[in-house]
C-alpha cells in the first residue's frame, strides 16, 4: 500500500477479546501476529500509532465484581491482564521488526515503562508503536474511556475503534438482520440512542476533545492501514 495517511497520529483500540482469535479466552499466537502485522503496516505508512489494550481475554473486572470481590479489586485485576496483553502485543511487533513501547497507566517498572504523556509522546515522534496498558489507572472507568484520555491527551487526530462488526448499527446485526449501517453519526446521537459500540464516558470525553473516532472491522487484514489513508469502510463519529 502507497497511499498516504490522511491522519498523522492515531490511536488504536483494542479489546482483549480481539487477541482470543478462534479460541474461549487467552492469546491466540496467530492473531496477535495478524494485528500486529496491520499496526506495522500502518506505521510504515509514516503515520504515529498508539494502541490502547483491553484485558476481557484474561479477566473481566466489571463482570467478576459482586462475586467475592469489589469492584475496585476486580478492575485492578482486569488492569493486569491489559499489561499481559501489551507485553505481547511489544514483543511481537519487535519480532516484525519495528521498534515498539509498552507502557503501563499502573507502575511495575520491572515489567513495562510507566506511563507519562510526555514520554509517550516522545516515543511517538520516534516512530515507535506505544501499546498503552493499565487503562486510566483507576477502577470504574472502561478501556475505551482510557483510549479516548490518551488520544485526547496525546493529541492525536482520531481515534480507530477495532471491534468485531464493520461499523456503528441501529442494532447489534448479528441479532437483527434489519439493522442499519451508520456510514456518519454524531456523538450525541450516539449517546442519546445508547449505540453501545464504546461507554457513553468515552463518546462525551471525545466530544469534548473534538475528537473524531472511525469505528470498523479488526478482522480483515490491511484494515488500520486502510482507514488511516481514507480507504477503509467504516463508521464515522464526529460533530
Amino acid at each position: 500500500m502507497t497511499a498516504k495517511p490522511i491522519f498523522k497520529r492515531a490511536l488504536v483500540k483494542l479489546s482483549g477479546e480481539a487477541l482470543m482469535g478462534p479460541e474461549p479466552f487467552g492469546i491466540h499466537q496467530p492473531t496477535v501476529r495478524q494485528i500486529c502485522a496491520d499496526l506495522v503496516e500502518a506505521a510504515n505508512l509514516g503515520a504515529e500509532i498508539a494502541v490502547v489494550i483491553g484485558g476481557g481475554n484474561i479477566f473481566r473486572g466489571a463482570q467478576m465484581s459482586g462475586m467475592g470481590l469489589s469492584r475496585p479489586a476486580a478492575d485492578s485485576m482486569g488492569m493486569l491482564g491489559t499489561v499481559m496483553n501489551s507485553i505481547a502485543l511489544e514483543a511481537q511487533v519487535e519480532a516484525l521488526g519495528h521498534k515498539a513501547r509498552a507502557m503501563s497507566a499502573v507502575a511495575m517498572p520491572s515489567v513495562v515503562e510507566t506511563y507519562t504523556r510526555q514520554q509517550a509522546a516522545d516515543h511517538l515522534s520516534k516512530g515507535r508503536i506505544v501499546i498503552l496498558a493499565g487503562g486510566t489507572g483507576n477502577p470504574f472507568f472502561t478501556t475505551d474511556t482510557g483510549g479516548a484520555l490518551r488520544a485526547a491527551e496525546l493529541d492525536c487526530d482520531v481515534m480507530l475503534k477495532a471491534t468485531q462488526v464493520d461499523g456503528i448499527y441501529t442494532a447489534d446485526p448479528k441479532k437483527d438482520p434489519s439493522a442499519k449501517r451508520y456510514d456518519r453519526v454524531s456523538y450525541d446521537e450516539v449517546i442519546a440512542r445508547d449505540l453501545k459500540v464504546m461507554d457513553t464516558a468515552a463518546f462525551a470525553l471525545a466530544r469534548d476533545a473534538s475528537l473524531p473516532i472511525i469505528v470498523f472491522s479488526i478482522h480483515e487484514p490491511g484494515a488500520i492501514a486502510r482507514v488511516l489513508t481514507g480507504a477503509g469502510h467504516g463508521t464515522i463519529v464526529g460533530r
